[in-house]
């Protein structure tokens, strides 16, 4: 009896820990922006077996808590894979690549746009300050975007069979991924079609919530967004924990989105989750809606 007992508690934990098939791991990929990393490529359930076929390309951020359990802060994930492997068999989504970058101790500088905080204002420069002082240094997003940009999204074109146009090139990320994702729109609107932007934090800090920082991002989006023809943008928010500090932000980026004439519906979607909190449970328990959003058939 003991040892069926240890024998299912082995086979339990083998499965907990098990890798996903067809998960390709790239350890410690170089840069010359930016710190090297880890990175993650899924590939779809007929990559192997159709060596004919194309496929668009997903971006996400986070990369170390899309996959596997047990590598971030809080141990969960957002089963990424399971949730892809779902919806391409239910034949609602079409078959994607999902590249994972996992982040670095830099997390908050690379997923912190630079532009809105060029040529401050001298009563803005010490809002910079303190968001300087809160993470040991000044944004790198655009430094981390060009690595993406420059140096991976070829690497990936390189190595795997994809689309490599704007509209088979997605975005995806939650939190400060969500931020760098509406960022990268901005930056890069040749480059990413369609992004999706879970609980963005638009606040930047964890320690203030200063409406006067997320006005300077949203400024700043209202200027170099780009305007909705070929374009398909994203958000999502909850209400509890930190997702409680976003509704008034996200109604100002709303009204930028009508006036770059996105299309609620159609091009952009906004959706509130009440009583979702600020965690991969809550974003893992509602990945269907923004994953149909960009790959719907």
């Amino acid at each position: 009896m003991k040892k069926i007992i240890i024998a299912i508690c082995l086979f339990s934990a083998l499965m907990v820990n098990a890798q996903p098939e067809n998960l390709r791991k790239y350890p410690d990929f170089k840069s010359k922006f930016v710190d090297s990393r880890n990175v993650e490529i899924w590939l779809p359930p007929s990559y192997e077996t159709t060596p004919n076929k194309k496929y668009p390309v997903l971006y996400m951020h986070d990369g170390q808590v899309l996959f596997e359990r047990g590598r971030g802060f809080s141990g969960e994930e957002w089963e990424v894979d399971e949730m892809m492997t779902k919806l391409i068999k239910e034949g609602k989504i079409r078959e994607a690549i999902v590249v994972g970058i996992w982040n670095t101790s830099k997390r908050f500088r690379e997923y912190q746009p630079n532009k809105p905080f060029e040529n401050l204002k001298e009563g803005d420069k010490k809002l910079r300050e303190s968001l300087d002082e809160e993470f040991n240094g000044g944004p790198l997003a655009d430094e981390y975007l060009k690595f993406i940009v420059e140096e991976l999204k070829p690497f990936v074109d390189a190595n795997f069979r994809t689309l490599i146009d704007k509209k088979n090139t997605f975005m995806m990320g939650s939190s400060m991924g969500g931020l760098i994702t509406i960022y990268a729109k901005a930056q890069y609107p040749e480059v990413f079609g369609s992004v999706a932007c879970l609980s963005t934090h638009f606040p930047v800090s964890l320690k203030q919530n200063n409406p006067e920082i997320p006005s300077l991002i949203i400024d700043y989006l209202k200027s170099s967004l780009p305007k909705s023809k070929n374009n398909r943008i994203y958000f999502d928010y909850g209400t509890e924990t930190l997702d409680s500090w976003y509704n008034p932000y996200q109604k100002q980026m709303d009204e930028v989105m009508k006036l770059k004439g996105y299309i609620l519906g159609k091009n952009w979607e906004t959706r509130k989750f009440e009583g979702a909190e600020h965690s991969e449970v809550s974003w893992r328990k509602r990945l269907d809606i923004p994953l149909l959003f960009l790959l719907e058939k």
